[in-house]
């Protein structure tokens, strides 16, 4: 049984028809990747897949339930995280009041400690900063915090939303190093990436996304070696 199911959804903005039948798949323990240029549908699928938008049709399955008698907040208790795009940091709140809103449902206090600690060793700069307030953070360090933020409610699927955006190429390395890491302790996860070279190069799948609809999905390495894909996405002529 698949972690994640999205079965011909169709989403609208008004009389926009944004989502056009989006299809795809994320098994337990995957990075799957979604490229496409902008405008393409990329974050218009994730917030369909957490409950922010509304589904005109289709439907969302999380290992086997279906997730539309849920709101958006209670798909986040089912074990569903999202790293919006532009980060989403609460600004006036510092490092550690932004992980404790993270793990706002929880209910096992004893165990949050334990997951600060991990945040904190996954992302250092944090630990360092962590009674600064967040809006004075660099553009990378809050891209830090949101993903660790996500990470506080220990969620099984992981959505991450254009996560190198606005960073420096040095920094760059350092995300999708993170991400790798964090698939690798049990987090399966679902990136959204204009950087399609790289969110490629770390994915065991991937999703081409058109005005609102899928155009070819295959395995990563497959992808990065497809024609198309290389003139469209990867700038490689």
């Amino acid at each position: 049984m698949a972690m994640l199911e999205v079965n011909n959804i169709h989403t609208y903005y008004g009389n926009i028809h944004a989502l056009k039948g989006i299809s795809l798949k994320v098994e337990q323990g995957e990075i799957v990747s979604l490229i496409g240029a902008n405008g393409a549908g990329k974050t218009t699928t994730l917030r369909s897949i957490c409950g922010l938008l509304d589904l005109r049709e289709g439907s969302v399955h999380l290992e086997g339930e279906d997730m539309a008698k849920y709101k958006a907040h209670e798909i986040v208790y089912k074990g569903v995280s999202m790293v919006p795009e532009g980060r989403g940091v609460f600004t006036r709140l510092t490092v550690a009041e932004n992980l404790d809103m993270g793990a706002y449902s929880r209910t096992d206090k004893g165990e949050i400690q334990a997951s600060l600690d991990r945040s904190y060793q996954l992302f250092p700069r944090l630990k360092e900063r962590r009674n600064q307030v967040s809006g004075t953070l660099s553009g990378g360090e809050q891209q830090m915090l949101a993903t660790a933020r996500a990470l506080m409610m220990r969620p099984r699927l992981l959505l991450l939303d254009e996560p190198s955006m606005g960073l420096a190429p040095v920094l760059v390395d350092d995300v999708f190093d993170t991400i790798q890491a964090i698939n690798k302790e049990g987090t399966t996860v679902l990136l959204v990436e204009q950087n399609a070279l790289m969110a490629l190069s770390i994915a065991n799948r991937g999703y081409v996304l058109q005005t609102g609809e899928i155009i070819k999905h295959d395995l990563a390495s497959n992808l990065k070696n497809d024609e198309a894909v290389q003139k469209a996405y990867l700038g490689i002529e």
